[in-house]
């Protein structure tokens, strides 16, 4: 007897498949001259990811500012990042609305990073005996990876030949990967800073370093208290270790966020009629057949399993009557049952 399907959520950074889908795809306008580009890139990401996960629950989440506790520990945070290009500003908001359309929830909290609150539903997940995955490129988000949590990726590096075009990230890709467990990625993290973050590093320390202290030492606690470092790497301790602590309050992740919406409330559920209706408001003709024939095999699909259950339970009602012991009666008034319908209470 096969063991029941663990539920899967799918949770997918938001803004880093809202700038991917706008990069990668440039120059498409609907015939008003409106862009279009990222709006067809996302939706053409999202349904992909549905149909390479097959999820049970899905939700996209957006960043909604930053948390007070990073910014006062390093005011500089995140500060060099360009405005959003106004040509996908423009597309952000139809995008949002589109994520529902797919089938996927489409959620922030306010003040909260993305990765946060992606890490507060994947904690909440694990609680419910689910299994995660998550699509991002974020760094800080594989310190999340353990049995049951894994990371979607479409790169040809993570990928390699065939294997469907994509893989889930497990704790000995990443280990492969960074030569830590996931576990102490923030440990490295607090070492190396991350400069798309403008989270700086200790001088000198790059990653394969960072990585061979902490498997040396077991942890960055470990490392901060040993008393038997080199001399070198002592002087670069001693001369960092406040940015090192600051860092490692940086790159931890929050798991206790309050979440705007519960997984029960996650169901994939695509609606259908509207999405082609969306679809087709953006000129996007060949993916708007696309969808218009899954939803059509779809219903087929549905109708065949309603037909299905109703031939079944015809054949068990048939196979009941049939049965000696089992003999349709005729209820008179003198049969001792009510005619208020006490039979079906």
């Amino acid at each position: 007897m096969t063991s029941p399907r663990v539920p899967r959520l799918l949770l997918v950074d938001g803004h880093y498949y809202l700038y991917r889908s706008f990069f990668a795809i440039r120059g498409l306008t609907n015939s008003r001259g409106e862009p279009t580009n990222a709006i067809y890139g996302f939706v053409k990401s999202l349904r992909r990811m549905i149909s390479d996960v097959k999820p049970d629950y899905a939700a996209v989440i957006w960043d909604a500012g930053l948390p007070e506790r990073r910014t006062q520990l390093q005011p500089e945070y995140k500060q060099h990042r360009d405005e959003m290009p106004d040509d996908l500003e423009v597309q952000q908001e139809p995008i949002q609305q589109m994520v529902p359309l797919v089938g996927a929830a489409s959620l922030f909290l306010e003040n909260t990073e993305a990765d946060d609150l992606i890490a507060s539903y994947v904690i909440e997940a694990l609680h419910d005996g689910m299994e995660c995955v998550i699509a991002t490129n974020d760094k800080d988000i594989l310190q999340l990876v353990r049995p049951g949590v894994s990371i979607y990726s479409t790169a040809k590096a993570d990928v390699g030949e065939g294997n469907g075009g994509f893989k889930l990230l497990g704790e000995a890709d990443v280990r492969a990967k960074w030569g830590v467990d996931p576990a102490r990625i923030a440990d490295v993290l607090a070492l190396t800073g991350d400069s798309a973050d403008n989270i700086p590093g200790v001088p000198g320390v790059g990653g394969k370093t960072a990585a061979k202290w902490i498997n040396l030492y077991g942890s960055l606690e470990q490392l901060l208290a040993s008393t038997e470092l080199d001399p070198k790497t002592a002087e670069k301790i001693a001369t960092s270790r406040e940015l090192i602590e600051q860092n490692r309050q940086m790159v931890a992740l929050d798991l206790d966020l309050p979440l705007p919406l519960p997984i029960a409330g996650m169901k994939l559920t695509p609606r259908y009629s509207e999405l082609i209706e969306a679809l087709g408001a953006c000129e996007f003709r060949s993916l708007t057949a696309e969808v218009e024939r899954e939803a059509r095999q779809r219903k087929s699909e549905q109708l065949n399993d309603e037909k299905s259950e109703s031939d079944g339970m015809g054949e068990a009602i048939s196979t009941a009557f049939q049965t000696p012991e089992i003999r349709p009666q005729l209820i008179t008034p003198d049969s001792g049952f009510s005619t208020q319908g006490e039979l079906f209470q």
